[in-house]
């Protein structure tokens, strides 16, 4: 499985942004498909996650700002990022999941929230 991703930038606090990452490959065996982002000198955190079914998981920090959606047909999950804060700033991943448990990335996008 390939990921490619796209979307990210410079936006100023408030803004929005959508992130978009197109999975190609072994896309059958992909179950959950979703965002992990990580700050400088911070861990990794989950963003959003959504599974082939359409339900979704959000990180408590993005919740009600950001939105998970996903088109099974085009293998592409989206971001729309809403109301960013400069706390979002961060390198942003898009993360696929086999139904075997297996993890794929892509490789991350940057989004710089400042004014």
């Amino acid at each position: 499985v390939q990921l490619q991703a796209s979307g990210g930038g410079l936006v100023q606090p408030g803004g929005s942004l959508r992130l978009s990452c197109t999975a190609s490959g072994s896309i059958f065996s992909i179950n959950v498909m979703g965002w992990y982002r990580q700050a400088p000198g911070k861990q990794r955190e989950l963003v959003a996650t959504i599974t082939s079914g359409g339900s979704t998981n959000y990180g408590d920090s993005v919740k009600g700002r950001f939105t998970i959606s996903r088109d099974n047909a085009k293998s592409t999950v989206y971001l729309q990022m809403n109301s960013l804060k400069p706390e979002d700033t961060a390198v942003y991943s898009c993360n696929a999941r086999s139904r075997s448990y297996r993890d794929y990335w892509g490789k991350g996008t940057e989004v710089t929230v400042s004014s």
